[in-house]
């Protein structure tokens, strides 16, 4: 068979050799409970985590997401025992809005230090959003993807799109960055 530019081989050709590939590889497993296991580890080495790292002020989010039963851990615990309270709701703000529905193939593991718990809650909310996206457009197809982007900033832009807000220091001469004392001319 002649070879395309290059020396690349027609696309047919190389259907068929993945297609024999599978097929052998299902020849060797032969009992069920051997073949599940082969294909649980083939699948961890075809889709393994999908990191997102994002930052609020100095806290930083790292989020993996793989294939999983829906569940979300964040340092370890599960998602509803982060606190405080308050802030609670906008770590569940992501699942609220995408849908319980979209979480339920992942699971994610979200790691999380630095800065205070607000920004911590922030850090979390934009990795576990990021991680989401990425799973999607990498495993799932592009066109979901994009739909849940748009989902996502429709709702609140900071849940995909970092705030680089930073606060001023204050200066002499005055109450805060910018305000000064007041003066008087006479």
């Amino acid at each position: 068979m002649e070879n395309w530019a290059g020396g690349l081989k027609p696309p047919e050709l190389i259907l068929n050799i993945i297609r024999a590939g599978l097929d052998d590889f299902k020849n060797k497993t032969s009992s069920p409970q051997t073949r599940r296991l082969n294909h649980s580890k083939w699948l961890h080495l075809q889709r393994p985590f999908k990191p997102s790292a994002k930052r609020r002020h100095t806290a930083t989010a790292v989020a993996h997401a793989k294939e999983g039963r829906g569940l979300i851990r964040i340092n370890g615990s599960p998602i509803n025992l982060v606190q405080p309270e308050i802030l609670r709701l906008k770590v569940y703000e992501p699942i609220l809005v995408a849908g319980e529905d979209s979480f339920s193939p992942l699971d994610i593991r979200v790691r999380v230090k630095g800065g205070g718990h607000t920004s911590q809650v922030y850090a979390i909310r934009q990795a576990i959003s990021k991680a989401l996206i990425a799973y999607y457009s990498k495993y799932i197809d592009a066109y979901s993807a994009l739909e849940l982007k748009k989902k996502l900033v429709a709702y609140d832009r900071t849940l995909l799109i970092a705030d680089p807000r930073r606060m001023e220091p204050k200066k002499f001469g005055g109450h805060g960055a910018r305000a000064r004392r007041q003066k008087s001319y006479r």
